[in-house]
């Protein structure tokens, strides 16, 4: 199951639309839905959470706890509405694609992918491209 829970002021506006989308994401890679929740909330928010739990002092737009079992996609995924609406500036795109973007990259990382190298990094953001694509795809 797709949760959403917010912890600012910003909620998605059709929210099934966006489990549906996030169920494609994963079982396009092979996958099932297990128990994913996005969280969204605030810069503060988010560095509270990279402080306490990865001892890292700096804001990002992400922070992602992965519980899945095998090819039971499972997790907690924090995102922050302020990174995300100032990477959609500073990308030069509208905010809905960036946040689908993120959205897509939480779930990857379950799914297997990494992007701490260059060469991972460059196929975490094709598969980005490629899973924002679904989300005009009906079911």
């Amino acid at each position: 199951m797709i949760s959403f829970n917010y912890e600012t002021n910003f909620e998605l506006e059709n929210e099934s639309q966006y489990e549906d989308w996030i169920t494609r994401v994963i079982e396009s890679e092979d996958k099932t839905a297990g128990e994913v929740n996005y969280i969204f909330c605030d810069d503060e928010y988010l560095l509270q959470k990279n402080i306490e739990f990865l001892n890292h002092d700096t804001l990002t737009d992400i922070i992602s706890f992965d519980y899945t079992m095998g090819n039971l996609i499972s997790g907690d995924v924090f995102i922050s509405v302020e990174r995300v609406r100032e990477n959609a500036t500073e990308y030069n795109v509208v905010f809905e694609e960036e946040l689908k973007r993120v959205m897509a990259h939480g779930v990857l990382h379950y799914c297997g992918y990494k992007d701490k190298s260059e060469d991972d990094a460059a196929l975490m953001r094709s598969k980005e491209e490629e899973k924002i694509k679904l989300f005009h795809v009906e079911p």
